[in-house]
């Protein structure tokens, strides 16, 4: 073999070490609190939507004669606990066709990747999430420094604000509502029973996850106007029941207690909605006099 061969070959080794040990980078969730994987009953909210994910960390599912909705997924090791949740209800997991989620970070995304490939459906996420999908968490203005949080995954359709998700029955606004995570966002709906019809709300609450100066993230420049227009934005959403992306944010097992029967105004909580937007102005508030004094 000839010196340049020898040579091109050597390059191709490395080359092909270097794209192993890129594709083979670990995920590493930085933290698994005990009730972010504790098991929670599953049940129905109201209508055709339901509870599936942990005690603490909140996923739904919205059923349709064409198939279902999933919105968000818990940790990495809770695929398994919602596909059990789900099955217990007595739906197919397999009928899972459009997944959604209220923010790219891996609490809410850890099970994405895998539930996507398992079930085939296809992932819509508000467009400013697609860099960190990608990067499976590592460009993430906060959690990057952990690297992978997640992993990466491909979504099938970008969602600009007010865009609409259509399948069967079912209409879902998408409402941008950034500032947590770039593209966090927040869903509108409506579903009924035999009683009524409930227009529902599953809020991204916008609490903040860093005690850097807003000034000095400069990875997202727009962080301070995105919170500022997020809260304005949520206070003036109309809707009968609201939800969030975490159990307590809501209070969920204090509206909710397992076996309870089917109840669905024991989630019409304008009030709750109002003082958890009221304490997440006050947070805001408090970073821009803290972040005014460096």
């Amino acid at each position: 073999m000839s010196g340049y061969s020898i040579h091109f070959v050597l390059i191709a080794v490395v080359l092909s070490l270097t794209s192993l040990t890129v594709s083979a980078q670990k995920v590493q969730e930085p933290r698994a609190d005990a009730e972010w994987v504790k098991p929670c009953q599953p049940f129905r909210i109201a209508g055709n939507l339901y509870y599936v994910g942990t005690y603490e960390l909140a996923c739904y599912l919205i059923t349709t004669p064409q198939g279902n909705i999933l919105i968000n997924t818990g940790l990495s090791s809770s695929a398994v606990q919602i596909r059990n949740n789900i099955e217990t209800l007595g739906f197919r997991f397999a009928d899972t066709k459009i997944l959604l989620n209220t923010q790219a970070h891996y609490d809410h995304m850890g099970a994405m990747a895998a539930i996507k490939k398992s079930t085939g459906a296809r992932l819509m996420v508000d467009e400013k999430e697609a860099d960190v999908l990608a990067t499976g968490g590592s460009s993430d203005y906060v959690l990057g420094k952990y690297g992978r949080t997640f992993e990466p995954v491909k979504p099938n359709r970008l969602l600009r604000n007010n865009d609409t998700i259509t399948l069967g029955n079912m209409q879902l606004v998408m409402l941008h509502h950034p500032g947590h995570t770039k593209g966090s966002c927040s869903f509108l709906f409506t579903v009924k029973d035999n009683q009524r019809s409930y227009k529902v709300l599953i809020a991204n609450i916008p609490t903040i996850v860093t005690d850097e100066p807003f000034a000095t993230i400069t990875t997202y420049p727009s962080i301070t106007s995105d919170y500022a227009y997020t809260l304005k934005a949520m206070k003036n959403i109309s809707f009968d029941i609201w939800l969030a992306s975490h159990a307590s944010q809501f209070k969920l097992h204090e509206k909710h207690k397992p076996g309870d029967a089917y109840n669905p105004g024991a989630f019409i909580d304008q009030q709750g909605y109002d003082a958890e937007l009221s304490e997440m102005q006050k947070e805001f508030d408090e970073k821009m006099t803290k972040d005014s004094l460096h």
